[in-house]
């Protein structure tokens, strides 16, 4: 079965382009011109990845972004940003809205497939990871899904993002040891992706207010001048 792309932009043109090139990478497409159509396509069906335009009429697709990931259907469905907007802080921000990469305009059809496939390679490796614990964290990786003990013994689930998913889950693999901000690009972004190494920061940040209630936080450590550590011991 293809898998179907939403593509969330109000300029028809740049809808019918990238549709254009989604059907020749075999790929579905299915078009939203604002917030409401692209929630009618969701309601319809989970698209597998969203190619969200940053300018959007009425609702703005950061906003949307943060509301994606705040909703349990729409969580994990991977998500990249489409935008002119092409300064640091703006990527950072789109980053911190819970996108997973960033695609400035103008693009060609070929980066822009091979930012999709690559999302979604990475997407598909994390669904064929196995579960994993660490102190009083367990991943399901079957079911994809965190949990936490709390001081009664008793399991309670962990709303996390995919990218928070991806870091989680490697450094629970690689406890105990340092990791520099290149190292974690390198191991849970990919190589082959463009992404500043301040967005390690964001990324960690947002897995640590993840697990604070918790109390689990901790267990991400930052080690000055070196990285970060994943450490079970409390």
């Amino acid at each position: 079965m293809q898998k179907r792309i939403l593509i969330v932009d109000d300029e028809p043109a740049i809808r019918d382009m990238v549709a254009f090139a989604l059907r020749k990478g075999d790929f579905e497409p299915v078009h939203a011109g604002d917030a409401r159509e692209a929630q009618a396509a969701i309601a319809d069906r989970v698209p597998d990845l969203i190619l969200l335009d940053w300018m959007l009429p009425g609702t703005s697709g950061l906003e949307l972004a943060r509301r994606w990931r705040r909703d349990a259907l729409t969580r994990e469905v991977p998500i990249i940003m489409l935008t002119a907007r092409g300064e640091e802080n703006d990527r950072v921000g789109g980053f911190e809205a819970g996108v997973d990469d960033y695609v400035v305009k103008p693009f060609s059809a070929r980066e822009l497939l091979a930012r999709i496939r690559a999302v979604m390679r990475r997407a598909s490796e994390d669904d064929e990871d196995g579960s994993i614990g660490a102190g009083d964290l367990r991943i399901d990786g079957a079911a994809h899904r965190v949990f936490a003990r709390g001081p009664d013994g008793i399991e309670v689930p962990v709303a996390v993002g995919p990218t928070e998913y991806r870091l989680l889950h490697f450094f629970m693999t690689h406890p105990d040891r340092v990791y520099s901000r290149a190292q974690l690009l390198d191991h849970v972004w990919g190589g082959s992706v463009y992404v500043e190494e301040r967005t390690v920061d964001v990324h960690i940040r947002r897995l640590r207010k993840t697990l604070e209630p918790t109390g689990l936080d901790t267990m991400v450590q930052t080690v000055r001048g070196a990285g970060y550590r994943f450490s079970a011991a409390r």
